[in-house]
């Protein structure tokens, strides 16, 4: 069974990674290590060694499983891209991502020098997929626009920002090459302060550029509260998506047998290994 999300942007989670480290201003609220700290030490929970980074290779086939297609928010409890992921894991990764079409996948990261590398390298074969979606969070001037460049330099069919948290004016970003925007507010307690006039500058060149605008949240220590309306309304753009025919189980049995053999080795060394 697929894990649902209520982000607001996708359909379901996929975390054949979990935990992470903070890498920049965007990160000193990470829901997905509060989340999972809350559970450090439980026996037998998925996060019982809380947000400590830790591959989870049983996991890597299960949107082979789905019958049903989703946008698929991958790691959303980590970063593909942390440099302590094995670039032959990443690339797993990517071939489990490749032989489910009917899926989109929205792989977002801040570790964006090396998403540039990799998919200008190893990960050539996943990056012109239309099914699949690289994107970089933007959450400053400093720290979050230079990440647009490398992405922008990654050989990739279907490009995407995630403006969330919007921790200050960005100013004009040069979007070429972009093909989504997501913006959004910081949330919970001792959330910063998003302004109204940062969102529609941002807003303003997504339709002038013509790329599809979703606005995620205003955010703050209470979300619901705040909602999601801009101007009276929701914006909720998405890039054009084209997902294939779904195989029926025994089709999908046999996408699984076919994957390359390191994908099936890691998995089944994995299962061995549990205690």
């Amino acid at each position: 069974m697929s894990e649902q999300s209520a982000i607001e942007w996708t359909d379901a989670t996929w975390n054949p990674v979990r935990g992470c480290t903070k890498v920049s201003p965007g990160c000193k609220l990470c829901y997905a290590a509060t989340f999972a700290e809350r559970f450090r030490g439980v026996p037998g929970h998925p996060y019982e060694q809380g947000f400590d980074l830790r591959l989870v290779p049983e996991k890597l086939l299960e949107p082979l499983r789905w019958n049903q297609p989703k946008m698929v928010f991958v790691n959303s409890m980590s970063d593909l891209f942390h440099p302590q992921v094995p670039d032959e894991y990443i690339e797993s990764v990517a071939h489990v991502m490749i032989a489910a079409p009917w899926h989109t996948f929205q792989v977002l990261t801040k570790r964006s020098e090396r998403l540039e590398m990799l998919l200008n390298g190893r990960l050539s074969f996943a990056a012109r997929s239309r099914h699949i979606w690289w994107g970089v969070s933007v959450e400053n001037c400093k720290h979050g626009v230079p990440r647009i460049s490398h992405l922008r330099r990654a050989k990739a069919k279907v490009r995407f920002l995630s403006i969330e948290p919007l921790l200050e004016d960005v100013g004009a970003l040069d979007l070429r090459g972009i093909h989504w925007v997501i913006v959004g507010g910081e949330s919970g307690f001792g959330a910063r302060p998003i302004k109204k006039e940062w969102v529609l500058s941002l807003r303003n060149q997504c339709e002038r550029e013509n790329i599809p605008f979703f606005f995620k949240q205003w955010g703050g220590n209470r979300k619901w509260a705040t909602g999601r309306e801009l101007d009276g309304k929701t914006y909720d753009g998405f890039p054009e998506k084209r997902p294939s025919a779904i195989p029926d189980a025994a089709n999908r049995t046999a996408l699984i047998r076919s994957l390359p053999s390191k994908e099936l080795l890691v998995l089944n060394e994995a299962v061995q290994d549990r205690p």
